[in-house]
């Protein structure tokens, strides 16, 4: 879990997928918790986690303004 999150947004990174999102709500949501696995018993709110933090994500990427990115050809 020491691994860094990475950045997701140009000109860091252009062509962000679901898969790169989910995955980074998922680290975020083992380091916040402590749980590489949740339990069973807690399976479902990490789940939720998870699913709340990747849509959180989507809603920044989509509407960060970054200036001077310049567009991708």
């Amino acid at each position: 879990m020491c691994r860094n999150i990475k950045t997701l947004r140009p000109p860091v990174t252009f062509d962000v997928g679901d898969d790169d999102i989910t995955a980074a709500a998922l680290q975020y949501v083992r380091k916040v918790s402590g749980f590489r696995a949740p339990a069973a018993h807690n399976r479902e709110s990490f789940d939720r986690a998870v699913a709340e933090v990747a849509e959180a994500t989507r809603r920044l990427l989509e509407t960060l303004e970054v200036r001077g990115a310049g567009a991708r050809s």
